[in-house]
């Protein structure tokens, strides 16, 4: 029997619908919604069987020094065959210099350590319908006009311009803030994603700040469905827990020509925006 050619080719938007499908089929939760703001962010490459999608990848640039790569998915007839280290590396490409960094679950592992990557931490996914949760008053909405700052505290705490990033994430759903004075010193996201919806990112300068951001959040969100995915350091999960939302399993963060900064001390990522993301 001969087998099937298999060519890489740019991802363009007439492949988000094939993209779906696969994710689909993969159990992954995303809407077309989801592909597509990432992919808007984004550069990527699909595996093409004739004109059928059979495979995907990402790089999605976060500023000049790093770089996302991500939605790596391979249609299940095509596993076995090195398609999965043609698209990574393919996107590694087309990061240049940039650091890489990805999640990775234990399947990809040992691919991701042949390409270079190296673990950093673990990632653990939280989600289930939210229980009744009190909002506190320090808490509060804002409007756009507060994104330069919270561009530069993310900057602050990823170690990268994500500006991008927010310019999409403003456009999907609010910010909520904590300030000292006049000063933001932290803030939350939340969106619709999948199923249900998503919290995330959460930049804090410590634990308790991020635990009434997401307490000011979920109070809104009662009985719906939420994902909140965190680094396993981030010491939320046992709150995460109580507030309706297990532990639902995870995936190991990893980087590729990590630079290990500029990170600037007393301020942190405690949840991610997404798994793809960081």
């Amino acid at each position: 029997m001969q087998t099937e050619t298999v060519t890489l080719a740019p991802f363009e938007a007439h492949h988000l619908d094939d993209a779906l499908a696969l994710s689909r089929a993969a159990g992954w939760p995303h809407r077309r919604e989801d592909w597509e703001m990432i992919w808007s962010l984004s550069e990527g490459r699909v595996a093409l069987a004739g004109d059928r999608v059979v495979g995907t990848a990402l790089m999605t640039p976060l500023g000049d020094t790093c770089s996302a790569v991500n939605m790596i998915i391979v249609d299940e007839s095509q596993r076995g065959r090195g398609l999965g280290r043609q698209l990574t590396t393919a996107v590694i490409e087309l990061a240049g210099d940039r650091e890489c960094r990805l999640t990775a679950t234990s399947d990809g592992l040992p691919l991701y350590e042949k390409l270079g990557f190296v673990a950093t931490h673990q990632i653990v996914r939280h989600q289930g319908f939210a229980g009744g949760v009190g909002a506190p008053e320090k808490v509060k909405w804002i409007g756009p006009d507060a994104l330069p700052a919270l561009k530069a505290l993310d900057r602050a705490a990823f170690g990268a311009d994500r500006g991008a990033l927010y310019d999409a994430l403003a456009k999907e759903g609010p910010f909520a803030v904590i300030r000292n004075g006049d000063n933001i010193v932290a803030f939350a996201a939340t969106r619709f994603f999948g199923i249900g919806e998503v919290v995330g990112p959460v930049v804090a300068e410590n634990a308790e700040q991020a635990r009434d951001l997401i307490a000011f959040i979920l109070s809104g969100k009662e009985g719906r469905f939420v994902r909140i995915d965190i680094p396993e350091q981030s010491g939320l999960s046992s709150l995460l827990e109580g507030w309706g939302l297990p532990h639902q399993g995870g995936v190991v963060a990893m980087a590729r020509g990590a630079t290990g900064g500029p990170r600037t001390p007393g301020v942190r990522t405690f949840v991610l925006a997404s798994q793809a993301l960081g």
